[in-house]
């Protein structure tokens, strides 16, 4: 039986004129996990993460790459949707200021909506393609996994469709779960898949003790 661990990148830069690179704080919540699971004896056998300098970032910061797992396998199957594209496909207009953070969770609820809803093909990527692409992703990862252990980091939006589409069965839906778990997802935070007989079974969703008694690091951007 092998195991998968998704991990969401730490903090990223926020309202910064380059949002693709980890904060101070996300440098250390990755310095943190890596700890924890050093702590814990969880020693990868691969090292994926999409395209994005966040993704590597974290690894990075993690040090687990550095700790004898050798070249990080990139995949950009494993990329965070395109949420600035989707924020423009539904513009808000603020009358020229900056919206308070309510104001911006309201305007992103709305563009959210509009995208998953299917009706509309203004997007460079669409809902659908945006899921079969980390279905894809998720499945060669762990045909590759083997009997081993592959820590996988990477987003939001991708570690949360992969948790709903395990469990797709449930009332509502995968869509309608996804959006219910993307805005949970902790930095740094961990969900953990594992591969066997039965095929893919998720174990854990968004598991963040690392971060107990350090509330200073719990962010969710």
């Amino acid at each position: 039986m092998g195991q998968l661990l998704l991990v969401r990148h730490g903090q990223a830069s926020w309202g910064a004129d380059d949002y693709d690179v980890l904060s101070s704080t996300g440098h250390e919540q990755s310095a943190v996990l890596g700890k924890a699971l050093a702590a814990r004896g969880i020693l990868p056998d691969r090292i994926v993460h999409g395209t994005m300098r966040r993704h590597r970032e974290t690894a990075e910061s993690a040090g687990l790459v550095s700790a004898g797992v050798g070249q990080a396998v990139v995949d950009p199957g494993w990329d965070e949707f395109d949420h600035v594209g989707m924020l423009a496909a539904h513009p808000a207009d603020f009358e020229g200021r900056k919206p308070s953070k309510a104001e911006f969770q309201e305007w992103f609820e709305a563009a959210t909506d509009r995208w998953t809803s299917g009706v509309h093909a203004d997007y460079a990527e669409s809902f659908a393609a945006f899921t079969v692409r980390v279905d894809d992703a998720l499945r060669r990862t762990a045909e590759a996994t083997g009997s081993g252990t592959t820590i996988v980091f990477s987003s939001g939006g991708p570690i949360s469709w992969a948790t709903a589409s395990l469990l797709a069965d449930l009332p509502g839906g995968a869509t309608a779960l996804w959006r219910k778990l993307n805005p949970v997802c902790v930095n740094s935070g961990v969900t953990r898949i594992v591969t066997g007989r039965r095929g893919l079974t998720l174990v854990s969703f968004n598991e963040h003790a690392h971060l107990d008694g350090r509330p200073e690091l719990l962010t969710y951007r």
